[in-house]
């Protein structure tokens, strides 16, 4: 019990020491930044280069859809207009081929959905990695303590992001 008590001035002096830098920094202001980051996505030059690339990558197969939805419902309203003079066997034949073309274009069109969302998803990563480290470096260059990307709302004083973009642009 001895031991401890004569060890209890050192301890206090040594928590005293690391407290007072503790409660300066704790007093001292945050300093805060905001940053857009969807604005990042849509406004930098790097996003509409990747949106262009995109376009020209998928204009081709969307035409394709877009053709095989026309010749479907060209079939379809071919086929309603024929259906009362048909037979029952051609009636049906024409209508799995419909029933085939229909899911063939739905499944078109759900790939094409997906091709295009993981294109997208994969630009809009290169786009959030580079811009990730130009936040990290404008953070550190103004002392900023957090910067957060989203709020309900933030004042222009702390937006960083018109900075982030004349970076991405560069």
């Amino acid at each position: 019990m001895l031991k401890n008590l004569k060890a209890l001035p050192g301890t206090l002096l040594l928590a005293g020491l690391c407290a007072a830098p503790l409660a300066q920094a704790q007093n001292a202001p945050s300093r805060i930044g905001f940053v857009f980051t969807e604005r990042l996505m849509t406004e930098s030059k790097m996003a509409k280069a990747a949106d262009a690339k995109i376009q020209a990558e998928f204009s081709k197969r969307q035409k394709t859809n877009e053709e095989l939805v026309t010749r479907f419902k060209q079939m379809s309203e071919k086929f309603d207009t024929d259906a009362p003079r048909l037979s029952d066997i051609e009636r049906t034949r024409r209508a799995r081929e419909l029933f085939d073309m229909e899911k063939d274009v739905q499944r078109m069109n759900r790939e094409f959905q997906e091709d295009l969302m993981q294109r997208k998803s994969e630009e809009r990563a290169a786009i959030a990695t580079k811009a990730f480290k130009l936040i990290e470096q404008i953070a550190e260059q103004e002392k900023l303590d957090a910067v957060l990307q989203e709020a309900a709302w933030s004042s222009p004083r702390i937006d960083i992001t018109d900075k982030i973009l004349k970076q991405l642009d560069k």
